[in-house]
């Protein structure tokens, strides 16, 4: 009996701190978005595949710059920041998650957070993902090695998205939009 209210206790357990996917918010006015960890099927998901799915399609990575940096990006773990209902994002983030498809990235070291849009919550999620990692504009990309923080881009690529990525995977001088 000792053992089964253990088990029945740490399921609880999971379930409360079990992060929920795709979260959406609907306003009075109708606009819909995701907040808080978000994954492909919630972009692909109506009305978010909208914009997402076409972009996507249409996105044609740089082959010769994804080849360069390839084997080395596997070796980052990265925070994609967005919103769904902002203009930046739905521009950048289906062409970033086609050039991780094509570098063949380990998309579980992808995390997702889709951050909120009204007011008193802008550019917040609901469990906190965004504190203490100075989210300023969004699209805003973050690439972390070892636990460590080790470059960005924000909002926009200052060249290319696969050359923002080849210049910060290979540790060369990249200092990003809205410098943080």
């Amino acid at each position: 009996m000792k053992r089964q209210l253990t088990t029945f206790f740490l399921l609880c357990i999971i379930g409360v701190t079990a992060q929920k996917f795709n979260k959406e918010i609907i306003t009075e006015n109708g606009l819909q978005f995701l907040v808080g960890q978000i994954n492909l099927e919630g972009l692909q998901s109506q009305p978010y595949s909208n914009w997402f799915q076409n972009r996507y399609d249409n996105y044609q990575p740089d082959n010769a710059m994804v080849d360069l940096f390839k084997e080395k990006l596997g070796e980052y773990e990265i925070k994609l920041f967005l919103g769904t209902w902002c203009g930046d994002s739905k521009r950048e983030s289906p062409k970033f998650i086609k050039i991780l498809e094509a570098a063949d990235f380990p998309m579980e070291q992808l995390e997702i957070i889709a951050l909120d849009y009204r007011k008193g919550f802008y550019k917040t999620s609901p469990t906190g993902e965004e504190k203490g990692m100075n989210i300023i504009k969004v699209p805003t990309i973050i690439f972390f090695k070892n636990g460590k923080e080790v470059n960005r881009i924000v909002e926009s690529p200052l060249e290319t998205l696969e050359e923002d990525i080849a210049q910060i995977v290979f540790k060369k001088d990249y200092v990003p939009n809205y410098a943080y």
